[in-house]
C-alpha cells in the first residue's frame, strides 16, 4: 500500500503542476494577444512602454514571487514561479534602465 500511495501522490502533483502550467499558458496567451503579439515569447521579451504595460510587468513579477514562495510548501511550484518572476523583473529592469523609450518593433 505504501508504494501505491507514493505513486498516487506523485501523480496528483504532476496533474496539479501540469494544470497550473496550462492555465498560465492560456492566461499569458490572452494577455499577449491583447497587447498585440501573436505568441507568448514576443510578449515576454517586449519592453513595456506604457503605464499599463509597466503595471502588467509588475503584476507578472509579483505573481512569480507568490508562486515561488508557495514553492516552500510545494517544491515543484518553485520552478513554475521562477518563470514569471524572471520575465516580470526583466521587464521592470529594462524600463528602469530607459530601454523602453525607443520602439524596438519599428526596425
Amino acid at each position: 500500500m505504501e508504494l501505491k500511495d507514493a505513486l498516487f501522490i506523485i501523480l496528483m502533483f504532476t496533474v496539479v503542476i501540469g494544470g497550473l502550467i496550462w492555465m498560465a499558458r492560456v492566461f499569458l496567451l490572452k494577455r499577449a494577444r491583447t497587447a498585440g503579439h501573436e505568441t507568448i515569447r514576443p510578449y515576454l521579451r517586449a519592453v513595456p512602454s506604457t503605464d499599463e504595460q509597466k503595471l502588467d510587468a509588475l503584476d507578472l513579477a509579483l505573481k512569480g514571487i507568490v508562486i515561488s514562495l508557495l514553492g516552500v510548501l510545494f517544491t515543484p511550484l518553485l520552478i513554475v514561479g521562477l518563470v514569471p518572476l524572471y520575465y516580470g523583473l526583466r521587464k521592470i529592469t529594462m524600463t528602469l534602465m530607459g530601454l523602453g523609450l525607443i520602439d524596438s518593433t519599428s526596425t
